[in-house]
């Protein structure tokens, strides 16, 4: 198909509202809507009906403008009363969970494919790598899952969850970047990066924090005649405070994260009207960041990397996640069994893993493209098996409530 504007708009069009129906079936059936996208987007592909999307800087781009949207929004609908009571269970979560989580599924690549021919095999920093991509958990599957899925949650489990799929894309990001420079240079200063993580870190939040505050002032002061500008003029501090964060080399996701959580425990007379407006652009951004990235990958090319993908999947769910969360909320003591095995299950792998695997594509690491269809073939898994069962194992833990309407 010929790329024209008109090409590009009567099929974008298409797919969002195929996306937007796909909803309904979802909800009835209990199937997570962001795996529904993706599936739009597969069918519609290379291998589906011929669509050629194959430009991993493009995706890259495309999926860091909707995380930046996802995660402002995410933090704007994030009460500081709930997510007081849980904040350091949260950001040991968000730190050295990620961490762990890198470490144990590792050394499990390592390990499992040291056994598989050569094209398949994984030195020890190639499998640190593989398994940093897919370390955190995803805020935009995150989000949507938790606020759609029908349960109340108790022991205040969905703030600690969001704020930690909220907070914890940084980990991730550093090791990821700091995994890719060993490898293409095979050499690193450990002791510089673990500096630079923390000032990732520290200057995110710091970032998000004052250019939230800037922002409500802003808001204040502006006297807007018109009150659908007031929701566009934040939509700007958004993007302002990523990429003024990411000028100084300091974390920008995290800074739109915290900087939605400050604006968002503002209140203003427009402040429905706003929130309705970032709602809209939340699922906007989740359906065509889903869509563009089921585009990029090639359905066939998963097929001789499922037997690995499977296994890596399932240790993740059973094994890593649960070792490193339970390792994390030990010093915790008043936190049930059920919210630790809850928090443990709800390790959602979505957009964002995906989107860091674009990173060791776009640095031209020799196995990027194994590792590419590895992390998306095992979004697929957690989508299936954990996405579909949340509102079970919330009932089965006992930590979850059926919504009364």
């Amino acid at each position: 198909m010929e790329i024209t504007a008109e090409n590009i708009l009567w099929l974008g069009s298409i797919l969002l509202f195929l996306s937007i129906l796909t909803t309904r079936a979802g909800h009835r059936f209990g199937v997570p809507a962001l795996l529904l996208f993706l599936g739009v987007g597969m069918l519609v592909g290379s291998d589906g009906l011929g669509i050629v999307f194959s430009n991993q800087r493009d995706a890259q781009f495309i999926g860091m403008i909707a995380l930046i949207i996802i995660l402002f929004s995410g933090g704007m609908d994030t009460k500081y009363s709930d997510i007081k009571p849980v904040a350091t269970q949260g950001v040991v979560l968000a730190t050295f969970g990620v961490l762990l989580t890198a470490l144990f599924t590792g050394l499990f690549i390592y390990l499992v494919t040291g056994f598989l021919p050569e094209g398949y095999r994984f030195n020890l920093l190639e499998s640190f790598l593989l398994a940093s991509v897919m370390s955190s958990t995803d805020s935009a599957s995150v989000f949507s899952i938790l606020r759609n899925n029908g349960v109340t949650l108790k022991q205040n489990m969905r703030p600690l969850l969001e704020l930690e799929s909220g907070s914890n894309d940084p980990m991730a990001y550093m090791l990821t970047i700091v995994l890719i420079q060993a490898i293409t240079t095979q050499s690193s200063n450990w002791a510089q990066m673990v500096g630079l993580f923390f000032y990732q870190l520290i200057m995110g939040a710091v970032c998000g924090y004052l250019l939230g505050k800037i922002c409500n002032r802003a808001l204040r002061r502006s006297g807007l005649q018109t009150e659908a500008l007031y929701p566009i003029m934040i939509l700007a501090f958004a993007f302002f405070t990523f990429a003024i964060t990411e000028k100084i080399n300091a974390n920008g996701y995290l800074a739109v994260y915290v900087g939605g959580l400050v604006v968002g425990n503002v209140r203003y007379s427009q402040t429905e009207g706003i929130r309705n407006f970032f709602d809209g652009m939340a699922w906007l951004a989740q359906i065509i960041i889903f869509l563009t990235l089921g585009l990029l990958v090639n359905p066939l090319e998963l097929l001789p990397i499922a037997g690995i993908g499977l296994m890596v999947g399932v240790f993740m769910i059973l094994i890593s996640r649960p070792l490193a969360v339970f390792a994390c909320l030990a010093p915790f003591r008043k936190m049930t069994k059920a919210a630790r095995l809850f928090t443990s299950w709800v390790g959602l792998r979505g957009a964002v893993p995906i989107i860091f695997a674009t990173y060791p594509l776009v640095a031209e690491i020799p196995k990027a493209p194994i590792m590419f269809n590895i992390v998306f073939f095992i979004t697929i898994i957690s989508l299936v098996v954990q996405g579909t069962t949340i509102p079970i194992v919330a009932r089965w833990l006992k930590l979850g409530e059926p919504v009364t309407v």
